[in-house]
């Protein structure tokens, strides 16, 4: 009855206020049924003959409860909600971190992007007026842009967005979110941005799954000669496994520029100069700073890291077949490398099982 649910729904709040287990308990209505006994008391439904009275196990002290048998406990620790630390956990490099939501609509062609808050701000001054301009790359000169929040190193902004994009471009694009301070003067300070690609994410239905990530400091320095890329290595020991994520690419100079650019990364494992395997990116269509957040695994023993090397080239696509190398870089031991290459291999292998990441200048001799 109503009555009965009410009662056992009290008696869950007092004994959760009193105790780690709750006492999972059989009604005064089931009691025709079979139990055979267990430790502690406890009892349990034996099917073989179900019209034996069972034994008198221990009883609730509840009035409205009384005659039911207590049959085993439930632990409330187990049924709790994960805990989100999203709000808490910050490392002490962090320089701040952004949530935000993307959907798509199929039929309308519409992205949508809501900018929910941003927490932990490291602005140039005490004070801080943050906004953030939201690009659909490879487009980077329009944008959209959310208000600014005066004085504030958390603002909530709980803003909607609405990007136009075909769905068979949609997986080719990558949100950028850059979040600047203005200051007294009116001047603009990027304080970090976030690189989303669309490529890997499940984008259509009726929820929208709230994302969190942290903020990246922008590459300041101007491009090198030939542009610059941008990748992480890591190494692990225990499986012998040299991992390569290949993030992007900036201030690229196509050689031929009568059509759209389509441009790729190429990755190769070496060994004593000699070719072990390569792999390849997708292309991507149109600029000079594209995305690629790829990852890729080579067989590597430990022993052979220092004989190894690996050569990431940028190719872009030309008619036919052919391909132009708009730069190279090669990462290994002293061996093959000097300076920041050298220093990016030496310290994956240092830090074994974490991924390092470093931008490297691109250069065009083979």
């Amino acid at each position: 009855s109503l009555v009965f649910l009410d009662k056992l729904e009290e008696l869950f709040v007092v004994i959760l206020s009193r105790t780690r287990s709750v006492p999972f308990i059989i009604p005064p209505k089931f009691h025709g049924r079979d139990w055979f006994n267990l430790t502690n008391g406890e009892q349990v439904q034996d099917d073989s003959d179900p019209y034996v009275t069972p034994e008198s196990g221990p009883r609730c002290s509840f009035h409205s409860l009384a005659g039911a048998y207590v049959i085993g406990s439930i632990n409330p620790e187990l049924y709790k909600f994960p805990e989100d630390k999203s709000e808490t956990d910050f490392s002490e490099c962090n320089i701040g971190r952004l949530w935000f939501s993307v959907q798509y609509e199929q039929e309308a062609e519409r992205l949508l992007v809501s900018l929910i808050k941003a927490r932990k701000l490291h602005p140039p001054t005490d004070s801080c007026s943050p906004f953030v301009k939201i690009y659909l790359l490879p487009d980077e000169r329009r944008y959209l842009q959310s208000k600014t929040k005066r004085k504030t190193l958390n603002p909530q902004f709980d803003e909607n967005f609405i990007f136009q994009v075909s769905s068979k471009t949609l997986y080719q694009r990558t949100l950028k979110f850059s979040v600047y301070h203005v200051d007294k003067q009116k001047k603009h300070h990027l304080l970090g941005q976030v690189i989303f690609p669309l490529k890997n994410e499940t984008l259509t239905g009726d929820s929208k799954l709230v994302i969190w990530r942290d903020l990246e400091a922008e590459n300041l320095e101007p491009p090198s000669e030939y542009g610059d890329i941008q990748f992480s290595l890591s190494y692990n020991d225990y499986l012998g496994r040299l991992t390569v994520v290949v993030l992007r690419a900036k201030g690229l100079k196509f050689q031929d520029e009568r059509d759209a650019a389509s441009v790729y990364i190429k990755v190769s494992l070496m060994n004593h100069n000699k070719f072990i395997k390569c792999k390849k990116t997708t292309a991507v269509l149109g600029s000079p700073n594209p995305v690629y957040n790829e990852t890729f695994s080579f067989k590597a023993d430990q022993m052979e890291l220092d004989t190894a090397s690996l050569s990431l080239s940028v190719l872009q696509s030309a008619e036919g077949d052919k391909t132009h190398l708009l730069g190279r870089v090669v990462v290994g031991p002293f061996m093959y490398t000097r300076g920041k290459e050298l220093e990016h291999w030496n310290e994956m292998i240092s830090k074994p099982k974490e991924l390092v990441k470093r931008w490297h200048a691109l250069c065009r001799n083979t």
